[in-house]
């Protein structure tokens, strides 16, 4: 067996040693992507201290980029839920679209809160309506509830600042301002099938009632508006860093280099800045102008880092298994395969995505994993900055078909709605595969014109 050949195996039983550390021994994925990583690295032949060195390089230049993006992001997010922002979003929009279109309104709603909300706590946020609007129209919960997670679950996957593109464009070296743009390409017709489109079918064949154990007076303060703020300062504020990531992107293809002007929105625009100067005017618009103390704001802020923390260090693990796999020699195999293959590499990247997520059901750990695989490749082979955005977008598509019982998200739904698991997988998991499917077959259209 030749070196390439043994290598190639070793990086086999090292993903089949991740899969069965997180799915069996269910050892939490941030040390098992570390221990996958060490195995490939010793096994391969790299002395001791090499690997010690890969993890510090791989940890180290990941976290550079993504410690910032997430945390900042997670602080923006908690802000517009305490405040009400979410609530006020899907409350204007059911009332602008009317009772015709608006499975319409929370797809739409569900795609623009979940920019800045991670998906679990703008479901926890928004389901109150879904119970309400079912109530009043009488309809399945279905009906209602399919169209807000679709929108919620593309822009989970396929927008940043979302922590899974942003991981996947920061271990790939992609710009997010065409990560934005193919995610939002490929996301809007993927929340149109599996939102409105599937939840309309879908509503009307299984009728689901609003669960026993939900408080009726809970949903009541849902039917009039509250004390919240408006919706065009929440639409500005979650836009703002969206715009200004793309405009650093634009200006980067039409400005020449050494333009003043270039010089400036790329500084405002690269994530960093984007995101601190839409964080800082939601402390003030949503938090000191609307009462808040100093202290509450810190407190605020400083709770929102508490689910961040294990996507920053799972994001970091992920970027140990890339620099392992590229000081191993394990890219180089891999380039080389790829350079001969006919596979394009948005199809290969989508195949090792939907592979993992699979087979151990995390979303983030299939993002990574992929990504990682991916990264060594890519050094190998001459990819532009829109294929990179692309890929990204191919690997967030792949980990997002097939969710069934081994996704924490899968039993979020099951609970929240009172589904059973057949009616869980009917529902849930097509909707997840059509947004997978719809993604992916997006942007490979769209590779051939790149």
């Amino acid at each position: 067996m030749d070196s390439g050949t043994m290598l190639i195996l070793i990086t086999v039983l090292g993903i089949a040693l991740l899969l069965f550390l997180v799915m069996k021994s269910k050892l939490q994925a941030f040390v098992a992507l570390l221990i996958s990583s060490l195995f490939i690295g010793l096994l391969s032949g790299m002395e001791m201290h090499e690997v010690i060195a890969s993890i510090e390089q791989g940890m180290g230049g990941t976290l550079g980029f993504i410690a910032v993006v997430v945390g900042l992001g997670a602080m923006f997010g908690e802000m517009l839920r305490v405040s009400g922002g979410a609530e006020r979003l899907a409350i204007t929009l059911v009332n602008k679209f009317g009772d015709n279109k608006v499975q319409w309104a929370l797809g739409l709603t569900g795609f623009i809160v979940a920019i800045p909300v991670f998906l679990d706590v703008a479901l926890v946020i928004l389901i109150p309506i879904v119970y309400s609007l079912a109530q009043k129209a009488k309809k399945s919960t279905l009906y209602f509830g399919i169209p807000l997670l679709a929108g919620l679950a593309v822009t989970h996957s396929f927008v940043p600042p979302t922590p899974g593109p942003i991981s996947v464009a920061s271990i790939l070296n992609a710009d997010l301002g065409w990560v934005i743009l193919f995610g939002c390409l490929a996301g809007i017709p993927a929340m149109i099938l599996a939102g409105p489109v599937f939840g309309r079918y879908i509503g009307n064949k299984i009728d689901v009632k609003v669960p026993d154990f939900i408080d009726q007076e809970e949903l009541q303060k849902f039917k009039n508006e509250k004390d919240l703020p408006s919706f065009g300062m929440i639409f500005i504020l979650i836009m703002i860093p969206l715009f200004l990531i793309l405009l650093n992107t634009v200006t980067g293809l039409v400005l020449p280099e050494g333009n003043t002007a270039r010089s400036i929105l790329t500084f405002v625009g690269h994530p960093f800045i984007a995101l601190t100067i839409s964080t800082l005017l939601t402390f003030y618009f949503l938090g000191t102008k609307r009462g808040y103390s100093k202290d509450d704001i810190q407190n605020i802020a400083t709770k929102s880092l508490e689910p961040a923390g294990i996507i920053i260090l799972i994001t970091g693990a992920g970027g140990v298994f890339k620099q392992t796999l590229i000081n191993s020699g394990v890219g180089d195999v891999l380039g080389e395969m790829m350079a001969t293959s006919n596979l394009p590499l948005v199809v290969v990247a989508f195949i090792i995505s939907a592979f993992v997520r699979v087979a151990q059901g995390s979303a983030t750990v299939a993002m990574i994993t992929a990504a990682g695989l991916m990264s060594p490749i890519l050094g190998m082979v001459e990819v532009s900055q829109p294929m990179l955005g692309l890929l990204v977008i191919s690997i967030a598509s792949g980990a997002t078909v097939f969710s069934h019982v081994n996704d924490s998200g899968f039993w979020l739904v099951n609970r929240f709605f009172g589904l059973t698991e057949k009616q869980t997988l009917q529902t849930w998991t097509v909707m997840e595969t059509i947004i997978g499917f719809v993604g992916f077959g997006v942007v490979f259209l769209i590779s051939f014109f790149v």
